[in-house]
């Protein structure tokens, strides 16, 4: 072989392993493609045989907007689970505490909101252990859950939730609620459609990461779909219930 084919030669060599890496990162973000998801990985997408549906909430903590959920929650009697990012969950500890003594769940949504796609791997997993032992120094009790940021699931994503010891769900329904066009109408109609006894419903309790003032739409929308299941008898509740 001449020195200049032996150099073609490799280079497609490391070519071809950096794209054998690269599909071998991306391929569990197929799992964001949910009808993908809920047919093949119903755990994953919150499947349950309960009749029941588990509330989730994304994004908090944040003091401006998730004490009008707690409220509505109270008033319905129906507890949730909050996925929570550490780095407001930090400067936000007695929201954190009053989240748990008002019976709701706590779970890991990341230390920040950015896309598992450009997180590296270590950080990434020492960034979920963070999030994890903070949210149980301050919850008292084990955190079990992680929902990653977007719903983007890599491998480095599946190896550091591992790490962290926590588990991966994502959903079976959501309202949109983030986005500007979202009205209460839309965000029921959409989870409406969707969502069956054994789903898993992901909401949004402030609007860090969403339109402005998309919480208020949020919380209408939540308390009409309360409403609805329970009109329905349709027990609504923690993930640590679901299962």
């Amino acid at each position: 072989m001449s020195p200049g084919a032996g150099v073609r030669t490799a280079a497609r060599s490391v070519a071809g392993a950096a794209g054998a890496t690269a599909v071998a990162q991306s391929l569990p973000a197929l799992t964001s493609i949910a009808p993908l998801r809920r047919a093949l990985l119903p755990r994953l997408s919150g499947r349950s045989s309960r009749h029941h549906i588990a509330l989730s909430f994304d994004d908090g903590p944040d003091r401006l907007s998730t004490p009008h959920f707690l409220d509505l929650l109270a008033d319905r009697g129906v507890q949730a689970t909050f996925f929570l990012l550490g780095s407001y969950a930090v400067h936000e500890r007695a929201l954190v505490r009053d989240l748990v003594d008002a019976g709701h769940e706590v779970a890991v949504h990341g230390w920040t909101h950015t896309c598992l796609a450009v997180v590296p791997p270590r950080r990434l997993a020492d960034e979920l252990t963070r999030t994890r032992a903070l949210l149980e120094e301050l919850s008292g009790a084990p955190v079990q859950w992680y929902r990653p940021p977007y719903g983007v699931q890599t491998a480095a994503g599946v190896w550091g939730a591992r790490r962290a010891g926590l588990r991966t769900v994502l959903w079976s329904a959501w309202g949109v609620d983030w986005a500007a066009g979202a009205t209460p109408s839309t965000i029921v109609d959409r989870v409406t459609r969707a969502v069956r006894p054994g789903g898993t419903v992901l909401l949004h309790d402030t609007d860090r990461t969403s339109a402005p003032d998309s919480w208020r739409r949020t919380l209408l929308a939540t308390a009409t779909l309360l409403d609805r299941w329970r009109e329905d008898g349709i027990p609504v509740g923690t993930l640590r219930e679901h299962w």
